[in-house]
């Protein structure tokens, strides 16, 4: 996720092409995944999140779920393409593929293809279900679920394991992918809230949904340990680099998740316990989720000043950039779970108001991403060869 490509001067963009380094690296077709990264998952994340807060809005458009609809299907296909690509890359390049897990910084990256196969999931349960069915789109999503949770836990292990035990890392080294291996489980805490009203009644449904408060606890608790470690990074080591800065967004990703989360466990706590208890769990979402609301309001504000800071004296863009959405996304979708438990019009408002913001970064940097990799194929490259 520390690629970058340098921004081309006006005279260049008139008319663009190939990067010299691209005819040299790239000769051969399997050479286009030699340099593929898990990082690569989070455009689906952050597409997939559109398309999912859309459908959640509490203010529905005409034409908005269509439209959400058709982004959810660019993001399926996305992580269809993706993911077969992925299969190439560890049968072309074995040595490469197995590389990333020992890199200190690469390997919190594992933490995003089972968030991408959860909002994939979620976005047919909530979308897919208009273009295949509610009975195969309950499947679709319980084996995405299931794949998406058994991957996000087994990343929220293995890479805090390697990182007590293996990397290498410096004082100062704190960041906002610390974030990415620990929060996969409060995906599917959120996801698997959505799939609740479709287990078999009794002990299925009850499992589920303390399964989920349980993974909510996980990523939780872990989430602010490491927010702990960044907020001493930033205030002992200041920003850093400029490529890494995007990366402070993913911070609102665990806030705006965990409040999703409560929210939608809470909503849908009456299909597995008793009135008096799921009347106390959509209370705890709303008790919980306006404080985190707070939090996150004040680091989207000192890290929308930090970026600007940044932009100001030069932002090259990376794969870093989809911080901007995936993690604003989950802040618009906590925000319509308030909206929809307190029926405050503020909190509609400003759903929508989230919503408009996460939609503007994301085709900011979906034009960004398919310029640098479909165009001029910087995005395939190492950062040795990259131009």
């Amino acid at each position: 996720m520390t690629q970058t490509i340098r921004t081309l001067p006006p005279t260049a963009r008139l008319a663009p092409r190939r990067p010299r380094a691209l005819l040299t690296e790239l000769e051969r077709p399997r050479d286009l995944f030699r340099n593929l990264t898990p990082n690569w998952y989070a455009s689906i994340m952050g597409t997939g999140i559109v398309a999912n807060a859309a459908a959640t809005l509490p203010q529905q458009l005409p034409g908005l779920r269509a439209a959400a609809t058709v982004v959810y299907l660019i993001a399926a296909t996305m992580l269809l393409a993706l993911t077969a690509a992925v299969v190439v890359h560890w049968i072309s390049h074995p040595a490469t593929a197995k590389s990333h897990h020992r890199n200190p910084v690469m390997a919190h990256f594992y933490g995003a293809p089972p968030m991408a196969l959860l909002t994939v999931g979620a976005g047919t349960l909530l979308l897919g279900r208009d273009v295949v069915g509610l009975p195969v789109a309950i499947g679709i999503d319980a084996v995405l679920w299931s794949l998406g949770t058994l991957l996000g836990l087994v990343s929220a292990v293995a890479i805090p394991y390697l990182t007590f035990t293996t990397h290498r890392v410096a004082p100062d080294a704190a960041f906002g992918g610390w974030l990415m291996p620990i929060v996969p489980p409060m995906v599917s805490a959120s996801t698997g809230a959505l799939l609740l009203p479709f287990l078999p009644a009794g002990q299925a449904r009850e499992t589920m949904l303390y399964g989920c408060y349980a993974m909510f606890g996980l990523s939780l608790i872990a989430s602010l340990v490491v927010i702990a470690l960044i907020w001493s990074r930033l205030t002992q080591h200041k920003i850093g680099a400029a490529p890494m800065v995007p990366t402070l967004w993913i911070v609102l990703g665990p806030l705006g998740q965990s409040i999703t989360a409560a929210n939608l466990l809470g909503g849908n706590a009456h299909f597995a316990v008793d009135a008096s208890t799921a009347h106390a769990l959509q209370l705890f979402g709303v008790i919980y989720g306006v404080p985190v609301l707070g939090f996150a309001a004040m680091w989207a504000a000192v890290t929308a000043a930090i970026t600007l800071r940044t932009a100001r004296r030069g932002l090259p863009f990376s794969l870093t950039w989809w911080s901007f959405t995936f993690p604003v996304g989950t802040c618009v979708t906590g925000i319509s779970g308030l909206a929809a438990h307190t029926g405050l019009v503020a909190f509609q408002v400003l759903a929508v108001l989230a919503f408009v913001a996460l939609l503007a970064a994301w085709v900011t940097v979906a034009i960004r991403t398919v310029h640098g990799s479909l165009i001029r194929g910087s995005l395939f490259l190492p950062p040795a060869a990259r131009t």
